[in-house]
């Protein structure tokens, strides 16, 4: 049993089953035995590895999408450049050095990075190290000022709440103990306001999640676009209009049994982007868009083919399977999706498309 497992058997035992959403939360956070509050996830020696990991195209291309924004939007100065849940770093590094050659988007830019773990802070200061940047716990502290964000992986790891369809009501995923052991149960089917519309689109045993954490990060966001200006970019894997158990823990690149190893695997669910932009009513969202679809409208088969140009042997070999893999549907391409919020009237960054009148994107 993990040190975590630990205290969370005998808080259990103490006062009873807990929410999915507060063992989520104590697995990835807890100041001295969570997941991200103790170690580096990232990469082949870690648990898993996000899209910038995989290649700098990434963040080369979203960075110029966002770097045109800001001067379809009349290039506002100063303005802030603001990643959530950074990991190591690498997105912003490659965004920074993508948009050097902006004229005055350097000079009017400072980074701001919202981070709570302290191994993953020192990491981003050295893949930063001559950027102006600045730390923050969470999006309330951003400044009052124009706001250009993009966040990558970072909703699927807000913890969930998890609800069962029975009959009128739902049953709620909690995390009990069963022979000493931490274990998934349900409460008894009560009624719940905040998921009377979902009786409409769901049947008995279906399971809808939904993440509170996810409603004040939007909020914060909101309010400084549609105050100030700007956009923010949210790639992340999911869908439009959640429905179903999506509930998933990684270690070593593999998937694992969530309730084994608290506090030593990563926990994540499917990123409900339809709640989203209901989160920021005072933004316009565009169109939901796979990511392959996004890297190919903002132009990543010509940046791939100029890398490859220098390339041979194995390092043209690598390069051309972290392109497929941003890419192919059959990997990262259709599974991730990323969504565009601007103020009402703003322009939407490259590669994304208006909303059609009920948005339908699966």
């Amino acid at each position: 049993m993990t040190p975590l497992a630990d205290l969370l058997a005998r808080r259990i035992a103490a006062t009873g089953p807990i929410r999915l959403s507060d063992y989520m939360a104590e697995c990835l956070l807890h100041p001295d035995h969570g997941y991200y509050a103790t170690r580096d996830p990232l990469g082949r020696g870690g648990d898993f590895t996000t899209a910038p990991e995989i290649s700098q195209m990434f963040g080369e291309l979203l960075g110029l999408a966002l770097a045109q924004t800001w001067l379809d939007h009349g290039a506002p100065a100063p303005f802030a450049l603001a990643e959530p849940g950074p990991g190591r770093g690498t997105l912003m590094a490659d965004i920074w050095r993508a948009t050097r050659g902006v004229p005055g988007f350097h000079a009017a830019a400072h980074i701001h990075l919202i981070e709570a773990s302290p191994v993953l802070r020192a990491a981003q200061a050295r893949a930063l190290p001559s950027a102006p940047v600045t730390w923050h716990d969470t999006l309330d502290t951003l400044p009052d000022a124009p706001l250009f964000l993009v966040a990558n992986e970072f909703f699927d790891a807000l913890p969930i709440r998890q609800f069962t369809r029975a009959g009128a009501g739902w049953r709620e995923t909690v995390v009990g103990l069963k022979d000493g052991r931490l274990t998934p149960g349900q409460t008894d089917a009560v009624p719940l306001a905040e998921l009377a519309h979902r009786l409409a689109d769901t049947r008995d045993g279906e399971i809808v999640e939904t993440c509170p954490a996810a409603r004040p990060a939007m909020q914060a966001i909101e309010a400084r676009i549609a105050a100030r200006g700007g956009a923010a970019i949210i790639v992340d894997y999911g869908g439009w209009h959640s429905l179903g158990d999506t509930f998933q823990a990684i270690v070593n690149h593999r998937f694992a049994d969530p309730f084994a190893h608290p506090g030593q695997a990563d926990l994540t669910a499917h990123v409900d982007f339809e709640a989203l932009a209901l989160a920021a009513p005072g933004l316009t969202h565009g169109a939901l868009v796979t990511q392959g679809d996004l890297l190919q409208a903002l132009g990543i088969e010509a940046r791939a083919a100029r890398l490859a140009q220098s390339l041979t042997g194995a390092a043209l070999e690598q390069h051309l399977a972290a392109y497929r893999r941003l890419t192919d549907a059959a990997e990262m391409g259709s599974l991730f999706k990323a969504l565009a919020l601007v103020a009402p009237g703003a322009s939407l960054p490259p590669g994304f498309s208006p909303a059609p009148p009920a948005e339908a994107l699966e």
